[in-house]
């Protein structure tokens, strides 16, 4: 089914408690790639994250903004609004043939225990809901990412066993809100 594009003013700027959640900007690029790229935020990545993989995971977030209206955020703290901190939001997805939400959260490990992913994930879910309340949210993390694991539980989300895969050594497991109980894969 193809949605009818979103009003990036319904989704950016917004303001949290502590934080700004803000539209991509192709300025924001040299922030996402220090991030992305962090060996830190990488701990529980198997795959390599360079620079390299990092300006394409970049591209691809601004390429939803552009084609959706809506996207994944990138993070300031409110009281500093220049500095990105990290990245959070939602972006168009599809698992198990299902249209889903992909729920995102990174960020510097600067800010790292402050609670930030967690107040960034429930607005992006918040959100989701009230601008997709059809389609279910989404999250992936591996079987070894217990903060992320946290940060979903966090948010809302309920772990989803029948949906977790296998992808080498590791075991990706599912966070779901809205996802039909007992679907089939």
């Amino acid at each position: 089914m193809r949605r009818v594009r979103q009003k990036t003013q319904a989704w950016s700027p917004v303001a949290t408690e502590r934080l700004l959640l803000r539209r991509l900007e192709p300025e924001d690029r040299e922030d996402a790639v220090r991030i992305h790229s962090d060996p830190r935020t990488n701990r529980y990545n198997p795959d390599d994250f360079g620079p390299a993989a990092a300006e394409k995971t970049f591209r691809m977030f601004l390429d939803h903004w552009g084609r959706e209206g809506f996207g994944y955020w990138a993070v300031a703290e409110r009281g500093s609004p220049q500095t990105v901190i990290g990245f959070t939001g939602l972006q168009l997805g599809t698992v198990d043939g299902k249209e889903i939400l992909n729920l995102y959260y990174r960020y510097d490990p600067s800010v790292w225990g402050r609670g930030y992913a967690t107040e960034g994930a429930l607005e992006s879910v918040r959100r989701g809901r009230l601008h997709f309340p059809e389609l279910p949210v989404l999250a992936r993390t591996n079987d070894l990412n217990r903060p992320s694991q946290h940060t979903a539980l966090a948010a809302g989300l309920k772990r989803c066993p029948e949906l977790d895969r296998r992808s080498g050594a590791r075991l990706h497991l599912y966070f779901t809100l809205g996802w039909p109980d007992g679907a089939s894969r």
